[in-house]
């Protein structure tokens, strides 16, 4: 009687150490990002993508994107969140006056295009039915915006929300214009 009983701790202590070793194992082999390096830089193939990854495999955002990596703020908006992007079209950066997109994009225009970005950003998920006529929302840059609906349309600031992208750390809601903040 006592050897089976032996026998059966003996192996209930392989399995448990050798278990532990196996998700040791699998931990370390699993987590590929760069020492130092912030949130975008860890490699995840199996959950939804994020707002940058999303905005990034756009062609219609790559603008936003150029500007998001001038500001230093692809970590930001890689992070859990959740957030609530605005975010305008190449078209609308087109329909600002000439040379106003390369300037901002310029180090020494740097905090300024990050005002720009955080008016275009909110912390929460805003789907657009729980948006409501006249609402006034405070940006990540400390300034508001105001919702208006009309019909079945939505718009930020005058701008037309034309469409909304869930994301895992939030919502995408693009637009067709910059949001400029007064």
């Amino acid at each position: 009687m006592r050897k089976p009983i032996q026998l059966l701790l003996v192996a209930c202590l392989f399995a448990t150490f050798g278990c532990k070793q196996n998700s040791e194992t699998t931990t370390k082999t699993e987590n590929t990002e760069t020492p130092g390096a912030g949130q975008s830089a860890v490699k995840d193939e199996n959950s939804a993508p994020n707002i940058v990854q999303v905005a990034s495999a756009s062609k219609d955002h790559s603008t936003l994107m150029a500007a998001v990596k001038a500001g230093g703020l692809v970590d930001a908006l890689s992070n859990a969140g959740p957030f609530t992007v605005f975010a305008p079209t190449n078209a609308a950066f087109d329909k600002l006056p000439a040379g106003t997109v390369e300037g901002l994009l310029k180090p020494e225009s740097k905090d300024a295009l990050v005002d720009i970005l955080g008016y275009h950003t909110y912390l929460g998920v805003l789907k657009v039915d729980y948006m409501q006529d006249g609402q006034e929302l405070g940006m990540v840059n400390g300034k508001k915006v105001k919702i208006t609906k009309k019909g079945d349309k939505t718009y930020i600031n005058g701008s037309e929300i034309i469409t909304s992208i869930p994301t895992s750390n939030g919502i995408i809601h693009v637009i067709g214009d910059v949001l400029l903040p007064k």
